[in-house]
């Protein structure tokens, strides 16, 4: 199955089910980008707020504010000289509840995968 999405008003571009699906994950696989969801399923935040919760720098938690809100997880409100954020869809709850259901059981098959490490030192060593 594919799907076209928008680019923009005059282009869009086929993607298929699997291309899209792993883009859903990919969304919350940074530990900083899922620390902020988390965060944010208690309740909606300001970035300051953000900031000391996850204990990352106002500019990297505003970057992946950006990717979450543009990816559709989060949508934000101006009030007054802040910005909040929350959680857009319930669906993103469901899908937390999903996921440590399943790490609850198979928390040391995802421990111990080699492939899965390999993947984390690499992301890990391009980032410092």
């Amino acid at each position: 199955m594919s799907i076209a999405i928008q680019q923009s008003s005059a282009q869009s571009r086929v993607v298929s089910e699997p291309a899209l699906l792993a883009r859903v994950f990919a969304g919350i696989s940074d530990p900083t980008r899922l620390h902020i969801i988390l965060v944010l399923l208690d309740g909606e935040r300001n970035v300051s707020e953000l900031v000391t919760a996850v204990g990352s720098s106002q500019g990297r938690v505003s970057m992946h504010l950006q990717c979450l809100r543009w990816c559709g997880f989060v949508e934000s409100e101006r009030r007054g000289k802040y910005v909040y954020y929350r959680v857009r869809d319930e669906r993103v709850q469901q899908l937390i509840n999903l996921a440590r259901a399943f790490a609850a059981s198979y928390h040391h098959e995802l421990a111990s995968c080699a492939v899965l490490a390999h993947e984390t030192t690499r992301i890990e060593s391009e980032t410092v």
